[in-house]
């Protein structure tokens, strides 16, 4: 069995690692941390965990003796401290953060107003997204796991920017998100008297995933890319739904689109290319490891449109980030995470 610990298991992606973990064949969670409620049972924090999970919460450094890998669900600039002690015992991490997610530090300073403090931990670090990148993973001690935005981003578009039949600029993405994305920490637009019956966009312009987006776009494309990024809140808990514009090269049909997305994807299990015609919604996806696309071209205007559904706490944080630990631990990619999305 894998000794798996999570530091920072009272926010929502850790309590959705215990959540899971809980069901995965090859894995005993040895340990669980949290700052904020450090010596309480994390079923006093979640009652929905009673008699199945009642771990007493302790300092990250208990976990560290006892754990084979530890998921790190920090705040940035937090991760990076606990990799090198992690390195330096010879256990695995995977960082739910963004501290290993961007290739290039000044982007980080951009984007997160702080520095690498470790920089030699960069060079033992890989950014996963494993559907588009699980050879790139080659035993280093440490994965970036990647953001919700940028995984039902660059799973929507990656058969587009890899077969180039798009043009390079004028990528619009237009996505909206469950309020569970903004975390556990109280925040004016997501009190619910201001969040519920309502709708609107945030950080036009200016959110911090559109690095990593153009990062990931511009690998798969061989090329630099740029794109317009807008994210919406939606006053729904769960769910990230990603409506993606680009321009095609060349007149090109629906059922060509959606031929090159078949097989693209016909070997990957999570992520379901929709029958044409259908439209991707993220009550399909709910409370799993799934990414629905449906694909549509728009003659009248020579673009492509890809809808892109993901559950942002599953396959956006940590249903992904138990996927990469199945790669680094050489078990089957979906040991954990075989379960089918409710209906409603």
């Amino acid at each position: 069995m894998i000794k798996a610990g999570i530091v920072g298991a009272t926010g929502y992606a850790g309590v959705e690692l215990v959540r899971l973990l809980q069901s995965h064949p090859q894995v005993e969670i040895a340990g669980i941390s949290s700052v904020s409620y450090e010596g309480k049972s994390i079923s006093e924090v979640y009652p929905n965990l009673y008699e199945i999970c009642d771990d007493t919460l302790e300092s990250e450094d208990k976990l560290i003796d006892k754990c084979d890998v530890i998921f790190a669900s920090l705040p940035h600039g937090l991760s990076e401290k606990l990799a090198k002690k992690c390195v330096a015992a010879g256990v695995k991490l995977i960082d739910l953060g963004a501290d290993f997610r961007l290739d290039s530090e000044e982007e980080y300073q951009k984007w997160y107003k702080k520095s690498y403090e470790e920089k030699d931990l960069h060079e033992k670090s890989v950014y996963v997204i494993p559907e588009l990148m699980r050879a790139q993973y080659k035993g280093q001690p440490i994965i970036g796991n990647p953001g919700c935005y940028p995984t039902s981003i660059a799973l929507g578009l990656a058969p587009l920017m890899q077969s180039g039949v798009v043009k390079d600029e004028g990528i619009v993405i237009d996505s909206k998100s469950g309020v569970t994305g903004a975390g556990r920490g109280l925040a004016d637009n997501t009190h619910y008297p201001n969040c519920n019956e309502a709708f609107s966009p945030y950080k036009i312009a200016s959110h911090r995933h559109t690095p990593e987006i153009e990062q990931t776009l511009s690998k798969l494309a061989g090329k630099q890319i740029r794109v317009t990024f807008v994210p919406h809140l939606l006053p729904v808990n769960r769910g990230i739904i990603s409506t993606i514009y680009a321009s095609l090269t060349a007149e090109i049909s629906a059922e060509e689109l959606h031929a090159l997305y078949d097989k693209f994807y016909a070997r990957e299990k999570f992520v379901r290319v929709l029958p044409l015609g259908k439209v991707a919604n993220l009550r399909d996806v709910k409370m799993s490891n799934y990414c629905d696309i449906s694909v549509h071209a728009d003659g009248h205007t020579g673009r492509a449109i890809i809808v892109a559904a993901i559950d942002n706490m599953v396959k956006g944080a940590a249903g992904q980030a138990i996927q990469n630990m199945n790669i680094m631990f050489g078990l089957k990619e979906d040991c954990g995470l075989d379960f089918v999305p409710p209906a409603f």
